[in-house]
Formats: C-alpha cells, structure tokens, sequence
C-alpha cells in the first residue's frame, strides 16, 4: 500500500512540475489577452478584432477600460477568480478619475462577491456607470457598442460595453453567450 501511495504522490508531483514548468506558449495566445496595449509599448500591433482599436480621448478612462475589458471577458468565460483580479485593476484605476469613488464603490461589489451571480448583478451597475463615462470622453479612435441582454437580471434586462458588433453575454456566458443585441453605437 505505501509503495501505491508514493507512486500516486510521484505521479501528481510530476504532472503538477510538467503543468506549471511548460515554457512554451501557443504562438496564437496572447500574454495580456483581455488587455489592451498601443503599439509602440513593445507589444505587436493589434488585431482587428482587438478593443486595442478602441481609444478613449480621457487616457485615464482608457486606462481602466482596458480592465473593464478584462472584467467582460472574465464574466462571459464564467471566470470568478478572474473577475476578481479586473476588478481590483478598475478599483485601483477609479482612483485616478473624476468622481472615481462611485466607480470605486460599485466595482469593489464585483470584487468582493463570492460567486459569477453576484458578480454579474454588480456587473450592470458597473456597466451602466461606465457606459456615462465613455459617452462624456468620447473615442479618439475605433468605435463602441452597447449591448443589451432584455433577458439579463431576471427579466429586467442590462446593458455592456463591447469593442465588437458580435455579441458575448457577459451576463449568461456559455449558456445564452449570443443573447442580446448592439443598442448604440459609440464613436
């Protein structure tokens, strides 16, 4: 039994060791995909399809839509852990913005919640709080969508931002990801 037992704990420690030591990357992965960095800061150029098109003229604003990207990325992939982490980054960012402490308020909700439900309640404030502010900026280049799920909070309905015309419900992920429809367009 003990030779059973220290080949199972060898076994989980070398699959552990090959898992965490893998160097390689996928030469199509992103080592900051959910973030958005300009060319020029010694990152390749953008995709299309990447909200890296997308440019606040407020730069501290932009700054944390690059999070907020994050956070919408994390609620569709259902990522709880994730969304903790793009929320802290928004958190830490509002304090930098005119009236950031309302954004600060609403956002530390996501960050503290215990589970993707409550997180995504909170996301539609946030959401909503955001969607003001990048109106009152405006876009120095690309374009927004708001995207709005009528199905989203029991009925109720609620609305994100989105960098693409293709629809990725932050509030349902996997289970209703295309629900929803683009509202307006920011440009």
């Amino acid at each position: 039994m003990k030779t059973v037992t220290n080949f199972v704990i060898t076994l989980a420690a070398v699959t552990l060791l090959a898992a965490c030591g893998n160097s390689q990357k996928n030469a199509n992965a992103d080592a900051h995909d959910g973030h958005n960095h300009a060319a020029g800061e010694g990152h390749a150029a953008p995709t299309e399809k990447s909200s890296a098109t997308v440019s606040l003229k407020d730069d501290k604003l932009n700054a944390v839509y690059q999070h907020y990207v994050h956070l919408t990325n994390a609620l569709v992939k259902g990522d709880v852990a994730e969304a903790k982490v793009a929320a802290n980054a928004i958190e830490l960012g509002s304090k930098e913005l005119s009236n950031g402490t309302s954004l600060a308020t609403i956002v530390a909700k996501i960050g503290s919640a215990a589970d993707i439900d409550a997180q995504r309640i909170a996301f539609a404030e946030l959401s909503t709080n955001f969607i003001e502010r990048v109106k009152a900026s405006g876009l120095s280049s690309g374009e927004l969508y708001v995207d709005y799920c009528p199905m989203a909070l029991n009925d109720k309905g609620a609305s994100w931002l989105s960098s693409e015309k293709e629809i990725k419900n932050p509030y349902f992920g996997e289970n209703m990801l295309t629900c929803g429809d683009v509202k307006e367009t920011i440009n």
